[in-house]
């Protein structure tokens, strides 16, 4: 029977591809929540998911608890062999990208202007939707 260790290597490859998996849906949410009210302009359905991912975001971003695609994606990294980052998402991937040494505190506080942006797009539709009915 082999060791735990040596079955563990022997899917790291399969652990790596589902790394990335997380991380491409990740990204793809994030991107549903910056752009989601353009993309929903006339789909009132999607406009409510939207609004209820927005308001979602915002409590994961500004509350104590992790994203639960963060958590996902570090324990397939460690189960892959890869130390697992500790910090956020944001601050880990786009963090590093866009904007380095930036505190979680101020990401925190940009996350929260692009859903009141997109907050804002929704208030002027409906503003503009219950002026035509009128």
């Amino acid at each position: 029977m082999p060791a735990e260790g040596a079955a563990a290597s022997h899917f790291a490859p399969l652990y790596e591809v589902l790394v990335g998996v997380v991380l491409s849906v990740h990204l793809v949410w994030i991107l549903w929540v910056v752009l989601g009210a353009l993309l929903t302009r006339r789909h009132a359905l999607l406009s409510w998911v939207h609004i209820a991912s927005l308001i979602y975001g915002a409590v994961i971003e500004i509350g104590p608890w992790p994203c639960p695609l963060t958590l996902l994606e570090q324990a397939l990294a460690g189960k892959a062999g890869r130390t697992p980052y500790t910090e956020s998402f944001l601050v880990h991937y786009l963090g590093a990208l866009v904007y380095p040494d930036v505190s979680q505190e101020l990401l925190a506080w940009c996350a929260v202007g692009v859903i009141a942006f997109n907050l804002c797009i929704y208030a002027r539709r409906f503003w503009r939707r219950s002026r035509a009915a009128a």
